[in-house]
């Protein structure tokens, strides 16, 4: 059994062996047929990096000719493959340009967006790349209203507009943390306002709510008893459409401090 396993494993590593000389001899070779050939057997077995770098060497020398259209759809998917997203974005799009008749033009734009699409960044960095590739997606969308991919698309697209929203709601309760109320207030009422139907919206009307709080608490006498009356509204919207808050037990608490501060300068 040992014996076997031992055949096994040196014939397993002569083929590796063969494989890498004959990739770096045709690498090296001035024989593009070869070449092409070769990249062709490395697309079909999943091969990509090795039939990147093959059919980077000879796309322009198949310019303007019939192999041409394949071997630049072939190469943008490679670099698609190999996680080089923003090449291989560049390349599909170059593709939908140079062949805007081919039946593969609606892949390489979906592509071309979907490659954009995974260059979107974590929430917590900047999110330009974001914002281009829902605007790309929404392109193919626009352009493709009966596309197969659709669906894909729009989820797609949701995805990225969610983190977007997050973003933003991180960005607005940010100024609840750092104590500038003030600029909370307004930053999240616009936050709201732009993103009616955003899931965070709990979250930022308690925030909102807080903030208002805050901010009478810590007013001057002569604008204290208005500030409360405007947080005491907030508390109301946040419990009438969430009732079940699972910020409930602290908006209540600050709600009575409301209540009762409002009850004094009633007294007074």
């Amino acid at each position: 059994m040992l014996r076997k396993f031992l055949n096994l494993t040196i014939i397993f590593l002569i083929c590796i062996s063969f494989s890498c000389n004959e990739f770096q001899k045709v690498l090296k070779s001035e024989d593009i047929k070869s070449k092409y050939d070769l990249a062709e057997t490395y697309y079909e077995n999943q091969d990509f990096r090795r039939a990147s770098r093959l059919f980077e060497q000879i796309k322009p020398k198949y310019r303007g000719k019939p192999q041409g259209e394949r071997i630049t759809f072939f190469y943008a998917n490679c670099l698609l493959n190999t996680k080089n997203y923003v090449l291989a974005a560049f390349e599909f799009e170059s593709f939908a340009k140079a062949y805007p008749l081919s039946e593969k033009v609606e892949d390489a734009n979906y592509f071309s967006a979907y490659s954009y699409y995974k260059q979107s960044p974590v929430f917590s960095l900047d999110q330009n790349e974001t914002n281009n590739a829902v605007e790309k997606l929404q392109e193919f969308i626009n352009k493709y209203p009966n596309s197969e991919r659709m669906s894909s698309a729009n989820d797609l697209v949701q995805e990225l507009r969610i983190k977007l929203e997050y973003k933003a709601f991180e960005i607005a309760k940010q100024y609840n943390t750092i104590r500038d109320y003030k600029s909370a207030i307004i930053v999240l009422d616009d936050f709201i306002s732009d993103y009616p139907g955003t899931p965070y919206r709990e979250d930022a009307l308690f925030y909102l709510f807080d903030s208002s709080y805050e901010l009478a608490i810590n007013s001057v006498d002569s604008k204290m008893l208005e500030r409360l009356n405007d947080a005491k509204k907030l508390y109301n919207e946040l419990i009438e459409v969430y009732p079940e808050s699972k910020y409930i037990g602290k908006s209540n608490k600050l709600n009575e401090s409301i209540d009762s501060k409002i009850s004094t300068f009633a007294n007074n």
